[in-house]
């Protein structure tokens, strides 16, 4: 096999409750993925090296040197292998980048497909899922797909029940914002806020006192088992978004602008600055993408539906 494609699908966090900073560094999470049906296809074709081009939007945004993810998921692979082989990596660019919807972690799982593939490996998923879990805390939701509840610091899947299809308009920004700094920006609002007891504004995995339970919020689990977006709307939570507003309060504007609109819920998605808004069905999602430019300041928006599968080799 000379090339494989393999497409995979971006994120919102429907649920993201973050508990306090571990020793590692990290926080422990309960995050309830959602796959949506933006696509980035990874094209991997036989080469001495590894390397990494990018095509499509927001390709100015992506690093294609040693600290782009895919590269360092091919290397991964390779040495988890014990094998010298090399991979021209191509990644053509759809999900938007440092937008909370895990763009670089999508490409990081397309790469292990693909060079899985293209390496006749043959390895089955749960060697992936440990490599995968090793580069990020999002790239084993990104091989799963699907809807997943995410425990310890998000690599901890298990599949959630789903009914029917949920659709989704996202409003992308200008800029990125960094995962880390939105992390650390949310320590830097809790300490300056004890009488909350470090206690998250919106999740329900995080309780008042400082004390972290691992537990999704019910009434989203059961808006996701029946498909009832009006119940889920209700039941949207990102503790990361104070943070995100912190650090751009223009994303406040364009939240609300989505409320008025119509949207049957409005949140930042993961550490933004994307903001992703519920919608009944697809006409009202398509109304909210026209609609939203005129009055909110964002870069572009985008439909989409999920749930949708995995990491796809076509």
């Amino acid at each position: 096999m000379s090339s494989v494609t393999v497409r995979v699908p971006a994120k919102v966090n429907v649920q993201l409750s973050v508990g306090p900073l571990r020793e590692d560094g990290y926080h422990d999470l309960v995050n309830v993925f959602h796959a949506v049906s933006i696509f980035d296809d990874v094209v991997a074709r036989k080469s001495d090296s590894i390397t990494v081009a990018v095509t499509g939007e927001w390709t100015d945004q992506v690093p294609v040197d040693d600290t782009n993810l895919a590269i360092q998921a091919a290397r991964a692979l390779a040495k988890h292998a014990d094998v010298g082989y090399g991979a021209d990596l191509v990644i053509h660019k759809s999900i938007p980048v440092a937008g909370g919807m895990a763009g670089g972690s999508a490409d990081a799982a397309a790469a292990l497909v693909a060079c899985n593939e293209l390496w006749g490996l043959g390895l089955p998923i749960d060697p992936l899922m440990r490599i995968a879990a090793d580069l990020g805390s999002d790239v084993p939701f990104l091989l799963m797909g699907g809807t997943a509840l995410g425990t310890g610091r998000g690599e901890l899947l298990t599949e959630l029940p789903t009914t029917g299809a949920f659709h989704w308009t996202f409003a992308t920004a200008d800029g990125g914002l960094s995962t880390p700094s939105v992390y650390a920006e949310c320590d830097r609002l809790r300490a300056a806020a004890p009488s909350t007891g470090g206690a998250g504004t919106s999740g329900a995995g995080f309780s008042v006192g400082g004390f972290f339970s691992a537990e999704p919020d019910p009434g989203l689990l059961a808006a996701l088992r029946a498909g009832d977006p009006h119940a889920l709307g209700r039941h949207l939570s990102n503790d990361l978004q104070p943070a995100a507003l912190s650090l751009r309060p223009g994303l406040a504007a364009t939240l609300e602008a989505g409320r008025r609109l119509g949207a049957l819920g409005a949140l930042v998605s993961g550490s933004g600055p994307t903001c992703a808004f519920l919608a009944e069905d697809a006409a009202h999602a398509a109304r909210l993408a026209q609609a939203l430019p005129g009055r909110a300041p964002i870069r572009s928006t985008i439909t989409a539906h999920g749930p949708t599968p995995g990491t796809t080799v076509l």
